[in-house]
């Protein structure tokens, strides 16, 4: 029986913030860049009342919170942080699997300072991190990996909650069958259709049935919905591209999707600033409302330095798409490939 740690850092990006300006805790704090088109980043907890969350347009942030701090991202700083918590988890494990700058997942099966129990050790970690880097994280303790990342969701900010071989029989049947990995909106009306709201109800259909509903995606659930999860720690796993897309609600010309392609590369330069690599590609991506999947990419002489110059590459792909310009489209993705390292 292996013990995992999922560490999941508190709205880590808002609470560097906070920390390093004490005029900004206690106050609802949304990490944006000022633009009309701007995303969030981060929201802090006191901003998180207002119903403020990240991925949000910042003209939604701004109607619902109007006396929220907006500051601007500072990735350098967030990947200090980031590299610092790092270092913690170190001290009791080398099996570490990075998923963001802000969450990690550890195996403690065996660790190094000859702790007891997993929960011990996460205790130890939540400690050191409140202790040294004055930011606050929630851990989750299980004997997986997908279920330590639900439990440290269970009590944040600021948490710990475990999961013990003997009580996953009795956690896992009540949850919403949405909490489980891989389970988005599409695979939920999927289930829904079926009868299965719950992970107790998705327990009670039998493999081969899942299977025919859901392919080879119906035995990852079978197995899931009794707790059953054999991923191991993957310590060096190197990004191979970044992409957000979007679904129009009605099938628009080409000529009005601009707004959806800043947003979305906002989106995807945010989630760039996370890696150690940087990219040198950026694709666009359209599906026409008949269905026809196009893409265009772009590889420039040095790689987008800022935001604006991957909205800038992105809208000149546009540009290079060549048909009738009555053409309408259901979807647009922005992304970023070809990752390198840094010289």
């Amino acid at each position: 029986m292996r013990k995992f740690v999922h560490i999941d850092m508190d709205a880590f990006y808002a609470s560097v913030e906070q920390r390093d300006d004490e005029r900004l805790r206690g106050k609802p704090v949304i990490v944006a860049w000022d633009a009309i088109r701007s995303v969030v980043c981060a929201a802090s907890y006191e901003a998180r009342v207002f119903g403020v969350r990240s991925a949000m347009p910042l003209s939604w942030a701004k109607r619902l919170c109007p006396r929220g701090i907006f500051v601007p991202p500072d990735f350098p700083r967030y990947q200090e942080a980031s590299r610092a918590a790092r270092e913690i988890f170190a001290h009791y494990t080398d099996l570490i699997e990075p998923v963001s700058l802000d969450e990690a997942y550890l195996d403690v099966t065996e660790n190094k300072v000859g702790l007891p129990t997993a929960t011990r050790v996460a205790i130890a970690i939540r400690k050191q991190i409140k202790d040294e880097l004055s930011l606050t994280a929630s851990a989750g303790v299980a004997p997986n990996k997908f279920l330590a990342k639900i439990a440290s969701d269970w009590r944040k900010p600021d948490g710990l909650f475990v999961i013990t071989p003997e009580n996953v029989a009795t956690f896992l049947p009540p949850l919403p069958v949405g909490r489980l990995p891989g389970v988005g909106k599409v695979t939920e009306e999927k289930l829904r259709r079926l009868g299965i709201t719950t992970v107790g109800d998705l327990h009670n259909l039998d493999q081969p049935t899942l299977e025919n509903q859901l392919g080879r995606y119906g035995l990852r659930l079978y197995e899931l919905a009794r707790g059953i999860d054999e991923s191991r720690i993957v310590s060096h796993r190197p990004t191979q591209s970044i992409s957000a897309e979007t679904t129009f609600d009605q099938d628009m010309p080409l000529s009005q999707t601009e707004p959806a392609i800043r947003r979305l590369a906002e989106s995807v330069w945010s989630a760039s600033q996370k890696e150690s690599r940087i990219a040198r590609t950026v694709v666009l991506k359209l599906r026409t409302g008949d269905f026809q999947i196009l893409t265009r990419s772009h590889t420039p002489p040095s790689p987008p330095s800022s935001c604006e110059e991957l909205i800038i590459i992105a809208l000149s792909l546009r540009e290079r798409v060549e048909l009738n310009p009555e053409q309408l489209y259901r979807l647009v993705g922005v992304g970023l490939s070809n990752f390198r390292e840094i010289n």
